[in-house]
């Protein structure tokens, strides 16, 4: 079994990111606290576990039954929106943390690269740095790209991506941290993580399909976080979308062009 959902947290890029951190504190009462710009992840440990211990974590396979795990970069730490030379130097660290800690296990881990995706010239520079240089194997970054996931500018990095023929994993990160707060209404009860990554992965489906990336990279290799958000049950509403609404290429209103195309995303 190959798991590829599986986030890290780097001790090695603490503080990394000047004032935006990544710190982890405790509260007086021995409550963890990683803090990430102004925001604050309370009561959750990653020191000594396995989000922090990759011995911990190769056990923890081990009990799942779970032979090689692809790591990913922590959505709370992807510093999409803060300055792109402050983020890249950021990614530059994780990436070689990454490489390091996949390293002391190569059979059994291995490693999605972090990108400074506000620039996607740089990010596609650093993406090829990491698989040619650090043997990491994929790409990994959030949803919320500035000018969307379909930009001109991001045609770079999908290609680049094409070149190494190496797969692009997209995970959401919260709203918040290092932007835009998002959607108040998802403030409740959690539904910014359940509802609103799947909104999300929804959007990006769909910018991949209606905004060309899928017909201008053929070959690009995608796969989306949490079965590809509410894709799967909005697919026939795509579909008529495709065939009656304007601005839509008309390569996708042929039958069956919405469903080839989705068919090559991996969930």
């Amino acid at each position: 079994m190959i798991d590829l959902h599986a986030h890290v947290v780097l001790p090695e890029v603490m503080g990394r990111a000047g004032r935006y951190g990544p710190e982890l504190l405790r509260e007086a009462d021995g409550t963890p606290v990683f803090r990430v710009g102004d925001y604050r992840l309370v009561g959750v440990p990653y020191e000594g576990t396995p989000f922090m211990d990759v011995g911990l974590r190769v056990e923890a396979m081990d009990a799942a039954g779970i032979e090689i795990q692809v790591l990913s970069p922590n959505p709370l730490t992807y510093f999409h929106h803060i300055e792109a030379p402050v983020a890249a130097e950021f990614c530059r660290w994780h990436n070689d943390s990454m490489a390091e800690a996949v390293a002391r296990y190569p059979t059994r881990l291995a490693g999605f690269a972090q990108l400074p995706i506000q620039d996607p010239a740089l990010a596609a520079s650093e993406l090829q740095r990491a698989v040619a240089e650090l043997g990491l194997v994929g790409a990994y970054f959030g949803t919320d790209v500035a000018g969307g996931l379909h930009a001109p500018a991001m045609d770079e990095l999908w290609a680049m991506a094409t070149a190494l023929d190496v797969p692009v994993f997209l995970h959401p990160g919260p709203h918040g941290i290092d932007g835009p707060s998002g959607n108040e209404r998802l403030r409740e009860w959690g539904l910014d993580l359940y509802l609103g990554f799947a909104i999300e992965e929804t959007l990006a489906v769909s910018q991949l399909l209606f905004g060309g990336v899928l017909d201008r990279h053929p070959q690009l290799d995608c796969c989306v976080s949490h079965g590809g958000g509410a894709t799967a049950w909005l697919m026939e509403r795509m579909e008529i979308a495709a065939q009656t609404r304007p601005g839509i290429d008309e390569a996708l209103r042929e039958p069956g062009a919405v469903r080839a195309r989705l068919r090559r995303l991996w969930w």
